[in-house]
């Protein structure tokens, strides 16, 4: 009698372990299939490492919640190439790519974003109309405030030619009329749409890992 318990004790025992073993095995496949596919190259991988600067540069505003907007303005700088990824030597009051130093090009960079933000708050304009701005300047905030407060790229037209025709030896697209910019050579009209396709192109990729992250205050 003691026998036969002890045998059904196994023969429960050994049920046990294996309906264990399949339930483990289960919820770790599932755990690998919800997990996103990772991309062996990132395309956005030279951006996504400034992420940490950005964030902290940002922070010193309270506007860090706007971190993935500048990732997708410094793609469409740069991509994240060269010693001022956010091309901010100009908004900084210098020539341009007098900067060199990716860390000083971000603080450029995020003052002007906060500046543009800013101000464009104040005008009530729309967020499309920031980020042309960031391209653009502030005088462009101005002009579609008094039309509206609402970008597009026929406003940014618009304005880039009035702009243009100030100096016309400047802004003529290296008199390469086959630009697709051209007459409209001041910016580039569709620098917003741009920036606004990035940040969803970036948000859906896969995220840099934490090893591919630079970090610390010097690259």
């Amino acid at each position: 009698m003691k026998k036969r318990r002890r045998k059904k004790f196994k023969t429960f025992f050994v049920l046990f372990i294996i309906f264990c073993g399949l339930a483990m095995f289960q919820a770790f496949f599932q755990k690998q299939n919800s997990l996103p596919q990772i991309i062996e190259n990132d395309p956005y991988a030279d951006v996504k490492k400034y992420s940490p600067l950005l964030y902290d540069e940002l922070a010193k505003y309270q506007l860090e919640s706007h971190t993935d907007v500048l990732i997708a303005l410094m793609q469409q700088e740069s991509h994240g190439k060269g010693g001022d990824p956010m091309q901010a030597s100009e908004s900084a009051g210098l020539a341009p790519n007098a900067i060199t130093d990716p860390k000083q090009s971000i603080e450029a960079g995020v003052k002007h974003f906060q500046r543009v933000l800013t101000y464009g708050n104040q005008k009530k304009v729309d967020f499309p109309t920031i980020i042309q701005a960031y391209n653009m300047g502030s005088g462009y905030v101005d002009y579609v405030a008094q039309r509206g407060g609402k970008h597009s790229e026929e406003l940014a037209k618009e304005y880039s030619l009035l702009r243009a025709k100030e100096k016309p030896t400047l802004y003529n697209c290296g008199g390469d009329k086959s630009n697709f910019r051209y007459p409209y050579c001041y910016g580039d009209f569709t620098y917003s749409t741009k920036v606004t396709k990035n940040m969803k192109l970036i948000v859906d990729s896969v995220p840099v890992t934490s090893s591919e992250k630079t970090t610390g205050g010097s690259f």
